[in-house]
């Protein structure tokens, strides 16, 4: 169950109450994002995020705001992705208030001290090398980027490092100003509260909240044109990322998408796992993931694999696809991977944090925001006929997008790989 308000300023309020717990998470998204930058601000949406933990009026450095939420054992944290950012508190229900004081402080009165932002530089620099240090993580990123291209959409959040090295204090407060205003937030509380509590707060901590209307992104209209991004790295293992196209999160296939990836890949007893991993040894690690954003989508099986082995692995994910797209999956598998989905929503929903981020997301980016009954009817109305017709249009060689982290970087051994 939700609630979803608006304050006179524009500001939506959504309110979530979780009954059986004693915690209240509150959380703010906002509209930002790598999608949201130009080429000259790659980024800055994930170094404003750290900006705004520096301090405000009241909590007025990061030893200030860590100490207001240590001191009651509550959690607090930040997140900056594609299409949107967070930042969150997390603390027992007689806490609220605070939770509330501590980030409207950050959203309203954050300064961005030129020194802080000299300090920082550093920090995400190391956070950068230490991504790059993470082969399973800048796969990812990797792929993403060959798939989606030079666009928005395709940016690693980290950004370059000529705007993390350049960016100024005017730099961040600009964004601010495009991007964080009441109409472009969307406040969520979730967990021991209720709406009226819930609409109190808002008002009295966020109600003073000004800005304009959000900033226009650059719409997405096509996938990269290349198929293979080699890149070399003395690692003991191979790792790699082989997918295709997918759908977006208003096509209609969405949650076929998501049944789809979870009966190749999206969990133990997926078709990966067991015959990659279990019959074949291949692999300690192998998942199959979808990825949605407004305009595109992604399917993608990710594994890390012997640096002998590497060809056998492509090979035979790329035979699972085949398969996949020729035969479809079996009812048994559907049944499987709703009940999974479903299984696992329902559990993820028991913490407060978890509540707010399924409801939060969904009221800022989507026009229509699924409680869990309108959730699991849709996940149950995914029919074999519409996986089986999916995968047949998705899974084909033309389509699909490899890369490889490891030793050599042999473009056409790959490409006949993905031929054959």
């Amino acid at each position: 169950m939700y609630i979803l308000s608006t304050l006179p300023s524009g500001l939506r309020v959504l309110t979530a109450p979780v009954e059986g717990t004693a915690s209240v998470t509150v959380m703010v998204f906002a509209g930002a994002g790598s999608r949201y930058e130009t080429l000259n601000e790659r980024g800055i949406s994930h170094f404003l995020e750290h900006m705004f933990f520096k301090g405000g009026h009241k909590y007025r450095n990061t030893e200030e705001v860590s100490a207001a939420i240590d001191g009651v054992g509550g959690d607090f944290n930040a997140f900056t992705g594609k299409e949107y950012a967070g930042y969150y508190v997390k603390v027992a229900s007689e806490q609220k208030e605070l939770a509330c004081d501590v980030l409207s402080d950050m959203l309203l009165h954050a300064g961005f001290p030129p020194e802080e932002i000299d300090k920082e530089r550093g920090v995400i620099m190391e956070e950068e090398k230490m991504y790059q240090d993470t082969p399973m993580y800048r796969a990812g990123w990797d792929f993403e980027e060959l798939l989606l291209g030079n666009h928005p959409l395709g940016w690693d959040t980290i950004g370059t490092e000529q705007v993390i090295r350049s960016v100024q204090q005017s730099d961040f407060q600009r964004h601010k100003d495009a991007l964080y205003g009441p109409e472009n937030l969307v406040l969520t509380f979730s967990g021991a509260i209720t709406e009226s509590e819930a609409m109190k707060l808002a008002e009295e901590y966020f109600g003073a909240l000004s800005g304009g209307a959000s900033r226009a992104f650059t719409p997405f209209t096509q996938y990269g044109s290349d198929s293979i991004f080699l890149r070399d790295k003395q690692t003991e293992q191979a790792h790699l990322v082989i997918g295709v196209p997918g759908v977006s999160s208003q096509d209609d296939d969405h949650f076929t998408h998501k049944l789809l990836c979870i009966a190749l890949g999206g969990n133990m007893s997926s078709r990966m796992f067991l015959r990659i991993r279990e019959a074949r040894g291949l692999c300690y690690y192998i998942s199959t993931e979808s990825d949605s954003y407004l305009d595109a989508g992604a399917l993608s099986t990710r594994a890390g694999v012997d640096q002998s082995r590497l060809d056998e692995a492509i090979t035979t994910i790329v035979h699972e696809y085949d398969v996949c797209a020729k035969d479809g999956i079996s009812a048994a598998e559907l049944a499987r991977a709703k009940q999974y989905l479903k299984g696992k929503i329902t559990l993820n929903l028991e913490d407060s944090e978890e509540r707010a981020h399924f409801y939060g997301k969904q009221a800022l980016l989507y026009p229509k925001i699924r409680d869990i009954k309108d959730f699991f009817a849709a996940v149950d109305a995914v029919t074999k006929e519409r996986i089986d017709a999916l995968a047949a249009r998705l899974l084909t060689r033309d389509q699909l997008r490899l890369v490889v982290i490891g030793k050599g970087s042999d473009t056409a051994r790959f490409q006949k790989l993905l031929a054959a």
